[in-house]
């Protein structure tokens, strides 16, 4: 289970190297950022059900900040 956080970091690496050659910087920053925190997760050896309830965790709160965005920061479209 500790592979697959270092590969969540490899992958969220390299969305963040396109969203910097797309000139997106923001976009970038974040998930270079979590190329980071899912590669220092990998490296720390934890039990599977702890990197399963940390996932989850990680889920929830992407799921809520996306919600929030596309609700209260976006606008209405109409």
């Amino acid at each position: 289970m500790a592979r697959m956080y270092r590969v969540l970091g490899f992958w969220t690496l390299v969305i963040g190297l396109m969203a910097t050659a797309g000139h997106m910087t923001e976009f970038a920053l974040l998930f270079f950022a979590q190329a980071i925190a899912f590669v220092f997760l990998g490296y720390l050896k934890f039990s599977e059900r702890t990197y399963i309830l940390m996932f989850w965790g990680y889920m929830v709160i992407s799921f809520a900040g996306f919600t929030y965005w596309t609700v209260f920061k976006m606008g209405n479209p109409f």
